[in-house]
Formats: C-alpha cells, structure tokens, sequence
C-alpha cells in the first residue's frame, strides 16, 4: 500500500463523479415528465482504481402540468399512473438526491459534483430543470461541467452506444434489462469506471504527478 494513497479528489480537479441516468417522458426537460432517476457514486482504493459505490434510485411522479409524450412512454414501459412504480413527489425525489450527494462529496473532500452520463447533455438537462422546479439552492452539482461517457467511450473503444461500448470493455449487458434508469447508471458507471482505469493502466494520470 502507497505511503500517500490517491485521493479521489485529487484525480478530476476536486469534482466528485456521480454517474446520473434518468426516464423521461419526452425530449424536453422544460415541458416533459422526469419519471426516473438513478445516481451511482464512485470511490477510489488506496491504488487509485476506480469502483462503484453508493447507488441512490427514484421513481418520480410527473410535476403538475408535465407533458407525456406517449411515444416516449411506450419506448421507456412506464406507466405514470401505475400504484405499483412506487413514485414520489419531484421535489421530494430531487431533495434527497441533493443531500445524500452533498454528504458523499463532502466525505471525499471534493468542492464539487459532475455529473456523468451516457450523451450526458440529456440527463444534466433534465436534472438542472427539477432542481429549478423544486428551487433548491444548495444544488452539489456544477451547472454546465459534465463528463460524457459517449464521447469518452468514442475516444477508447471505438463505440458510442452504451450496450456496444460495455460489450468492448467486457462488461455483461442485457439489453431485456435496458431504459430502467437504475440499471443504465449501474452500467454506465462500470463502464465510466473501466475507462478511467485502464487509461491508468496504460500511463495516464501518474499518482506520482498528480498535483
């Protein structure tokens, strides 16, 4: 074990990753139903190899006056109105989200959270739109900062879609379990951590030099 182990904090400038996947009810995060969320935390061991950590998982009712593009609805399988989702208030969903980040940020001792995503654009649209819904200050997250694991994935696999990119870095998909936003950001965030390793393992980010 290294005398000075690797502090997560230290590998991405102070922001702590937090691999975000969410089920909408359309394109448009102004108008369009947020209806699912799962955020996945990462930690680093005393070798600086990235793993998943802590996974935090929401069924949300849609915000009053939501749009349900039913075409949407049929792609993801939700039912809004299903008992059985288990669903909560928007506000209450994205509260929680904030103050369980907020606690995992400050135990890394990190300034701030980014947040990673497959086409990661998408999902930080929708998550910036319910924290403004549900005016929340104290939002961990940085407003714009994201890291997308699309084009990280381009860049080291040679592959853009999440399922062909996990099946180059070896890593098991079943796309019967796929569009479930909790299983995505479980997926996402093997592969988010796969890539970050292995550019370690071929001689990026030195822990010797990582001031």
């Amino acid at each position: 074990m290294s005398a000075n182990p690797p502090l997560l904090s230290q590998r991405f400038r102070g922001y702590f990753p937090v691999v975000i996947d969410v089920e909408t009810a359309g394109f448009n995060a102004g108008t369009d139903a947020l209806l699912e969320l799962a955020a996945v935390t990462v930690k680093m061991d005393e070798n600086g190899i990235l793993h998943p950590d802590q996974t935090f998982h929401y069924h949300i009712d849609p915000f009053e006056g939501a749009n349900l593009e039913p075409a949407a609805l049929e792609f993801n399988g939700i039912d809004p109105n299903c008992a059985l989702r288990g669903a909560i208030e928007e506000s209450e969903a994205m509260k929680d989200l904030c103050k369980v980040i907020r606690k995992a940020q400050k135990n890394a001792d990190c300034q701030r959270s980014v947040i990673v995503a497959h086409n990661a654009t998408f999902d930080q649209s929708f998550v910036n739109a319910a924290i403004e819904r549900c005016n929340i200050k104290r939002t961990p997250f940085h407003p714009f900062v994201s890291f997308d694991t699309t084009s990280l994935a381009g860049l080291a696999l040679g592959q853009t879609v999440l399922v062909k990119a996990c099946r180059a870095a070896g890593i098991a998909f079943d796309q019967n379990e796929a569009h479930s936003a909790l299983y995505d950001a479980q997926k996402t965030t093997e592969l988010f951590c796969y890539m970050v390793n292995r550019y370690k393992a071929l001689g990026g980010w030195p822990v010797e030099n990582k001031e």
